[in-house]
């Protein structure tokens, strides 16, 4: 009797079973919209389960704030999880491969990084390579087996705003350079980029030196370049605009009025002291916030199984007074 009474629960429940999971199809959602199906392996992940690693520069700038806006804006379109993280200052280059490695570590579906320094990223990267799509923004890796590259011409860049300045202040014009990080990769391209435009205009570079990325390192490296050089520097070439920042405090505390200062990045801050008519003339405004939009979106793609681009190239513009509020009016719009 109890065998008899066992084999009929198992048919109650049997057909239970089917009842709740084999029932009226007509009204199933069959939508594809946010999913990526693997097509032979049955494998289905909704987008919401793609999870993203970004690792930038650093969080603490106004500029890696802008990518790392487009990161989160494309995030929110494509309904995927970006973890945007970055250490204190662009010169933690262990603090940046700790970050790579434990983002790895965690899961992610794909990693993205704007390294500090590139063999540090590569070597803290490979371990990802073949396994998930590996993407660089802004400076790009360069590791074997990277899926893409989102960012601008660094040297390209830099020399439209030396050929700009070197107009502006004609003929026999003499200038520095101030650098970013030694050995950074994105630093010595800017820096090529300025001695090109130097070499092209018949402009003297009397010096370059380091500004070690910030306002405080500039300062103390401009100081160096007006007691070495007195009355003789007419143009300034810098790394970044926080740079830019720092050789015009120098130059204000020194009394030198006659300098063209030219920063790199596109900053608010930068182009409000450039509309207010200080020492900082122009600014080369990349677009950081697009360059973070688009390659959270081509690492989705990636992910998707679609083809990449090696190379996803982001426009430049030279910001001067003439220019600079119509380019604060696009800043704002990108903030919402």
């Amino acid at each position: 009797m109890k065998k008899f009474f066992a084999l009929l629960l198992a048919l109650v429940m049997s057909l239970s079973l089917v009842a709740c999971g084999g029932g009226d199809t007509a009204n199933e959602d069959t939508s594809t919209d946010d999913t990526a199906t693997e097509e032979n392996g049955g494998d289905t992940a909704t987008a919401s389960d793609v999870e993203i690693a970004v690792v930038l520069k650093t969080l603490a700038s106004e500029y890696w704030g802008y990518v790392k806006a487009g990161c989160d804006a494309a995030a929110a379109d494509l309904g995927v999880t970006v973890n945007v993280v970055g250490p204190g200052a662009e010169s933690e280059i262990e603090q940046q491969v700790s970050m790579i490695e434990q983002q790895i570590g965690a899961g992610c579906d794909a990693i993205i990084v704007a390294p500090n320094d590139a063999g540090a990223a590569s070597g803290a990267l490979a371990s990802a390579i073949g396994s998930i799509p590996v993407l660089s923004v802004d400076t790009n890796v360069g590791i074997e087996g990277q899926t893409s590259f989102v960012g601008t011409s660094n040297v390209d860049a830099a020399k439209e705003g030396g050929l700009w300045a070197a107009e502006q202040a004609g003929e026999g014009a003499n200038a520095v350079i101030i650098y970013g990080q030694e050995g950074d990769n994105t630093s010595n391209m800017r820096r090529e980029g300025y001695q090109a435009a130097c070499d092209e205009a018949g402009v003297t570079v009397l010096d370059a030196l380091s500004g070690q990325n910030t306002t405080d390192g500039a300062t103390k490296t401009m100081e160096d370049l007006l007691n070495a050089y007195p009355d003789q520097i007419k143009m300034v070439f810098c790394h970044n605009d926080d740079t830019a920042i720092g050789a015009m405090n120098a130059c204000k505390n020194a009394g030198v009025t006659d300098v063209t200062i030219v920063g790199f990045d596109g900053n608010e801050s930068a182009v409000d002291l450039i509309l207010a008519g200080e020492l900082i003339k122009a600014t080369v405004a990349q677009q950081p916030y697009e360059m973070g939009y688009q390659v959270v979106e081509a690492a989705v793609k990636a992910i998707n199984g679609e083809t990449v681009e090696e190379t996803i190239n982001a426009p430049v513009e030279v910001v001067t007074a003439e220019n600079g509020q119509e380019y604060l009016d696009s800043l704002a719009a990108m903030q919402g």
